[in-house]
């Protein structure tokens, strides 16, 4: 059975709205994608090295990489000898299955590490532009949904506005915010946030914090103290470091992933924008080459657009028009 036909078996099992989300967030993606695809397979009958190159170049235009694509085209080619595959169409599977291979990391678990007993602390840092406030009011709701007490840290003290941001989302998703006058140390905003979380028997804090990377050793200073301040009020905090960044912006999202990941301990990344890009493969980008678990990307505006990601449904969301011209033939 191909790697295909076992996606399209999944997701039309499935029938639920996180894979029809990924197909509507990824369309810009795709069609740009399944397109040049397409293209490339009516062009080249023939799995040859001409062919191959051609792919190359089609991955590195998706943002993919270059060492991303470089490693993949390297496997690509020993699965094509190993399985005698001629024909450019049937390699079409092999080439998904590879990609979801890649982004699949064993032992590996990409869901949120929530605490089951006690307080959760997760601290998003990242620059500014992102959509760091957004994504922590949207997690805010996912979380209350699933039945949590969730508390807000205005912990960003120094851009304009993000104070009051982050309080216009807590009262959209209807949680406290913890804050304290513009200007003042985020590391104090963290401490009466986790005070504030104990007494009122929050099961989750997320934490915002000042994304000004051009400030650079102010800015990571800033944030170990944050982290020290976590983890002498909760010894195992922070439970989640996830960097935010923005998928429209292609490879410049691998550079700031590259640096906070030198600075601090990014334990995931939030991909947002999703739906803004025609680049969809800078996810894969960041997955093989930082080796950090993407964890959630934003797929659209709406406020359940934030989605825990999944390998197999980005993958589906990727190829999903190629699959169902596949299953017609």
């Amino acid at each position: 059975m191909s790697f295909f036909k076992k996606l399209k078996d999944k997701f039309t099992e499935q029938s639920d709205t996180v894979s029809e989300k990924f197909k509507e967030g990824l369309t810009k993606t795709r069609d740009s994608f399944s397109t040049k695809m397409n293209d490339l397979v009516k062009n080249y009958r023939k799995v040859d090295e001409e062919f191959f190159e051609e792919l190359e170049e089609l991955l590195i235009s998706s943002d993919v990489g270059v060492v991303t694509v470089m490693d993949l085209i390297d496997v690509l080619k020993d699965e094509a000898r190993r399985q005698n595959i001629k024909d450019t169409e049937k390699l079409q599977s092999v080439i998904s299955e590879k990609l979801a291979e890649m982004l699949h990391k064993e032992d590996e678990d990409g869901a949120l590490n929530i605490q089951k007993d006690g307080l959760t602390v997760i601290l998003f840092v990242g620059v500014n532009g992102v959509g760091k406030t957004t994504t922590i009011g949207k997690l805010a709701h996912k979380l209350k949904q699933d039945g949590k007490k969730v508390l807000l840290a205005a912990g960003d003290t120094f851009r304009a506005g993000a104070i009051e941001q982050l309080d216009v989302w807590g009262e959209r998703v209807g949680v406290d915010v913890i804050k304290h006058q513009a200007g003042s140390d985020p590391a104090a905003v963290v401490y009466d946030a986790i005070q504030s979380a104990r007494s009122k028997g929050s099961d989750i804090l997320l934490c915002d914090t000042a994304g000004r990377l051009q400030n650079k050793v102010n800015l990571m200073n800033e944030l170990e103290k944050m982290k020290r301040v976590i983890q002498r009020e909760v010894p195992d905090g922070p439970h989640e470091v996830l960097l935010v960044i923005d998928a429209t912006t292609g490879q410049n999202a691998m550079s700031q992933a590259k640096q906070f990941g030198q600075a601090t301990d990014v334990s995931g990344i939030v991909l947002t924008k999703l739906d803004g890009t025609a680049k969809g493969g800078i996810v894969l980008a960041i997955r093989h080459e930082l080796d950090i678990p993407v964890k959630l990307v934003g797929l659209g505006e709406k406020m359940d657009d934030l989605q825990e990601f999944d390998p197999d449904t980005f993958v589906y969301g990727l190829f999903s028009s190629i699959i169902e011209e596949d299953e017609e033939e």
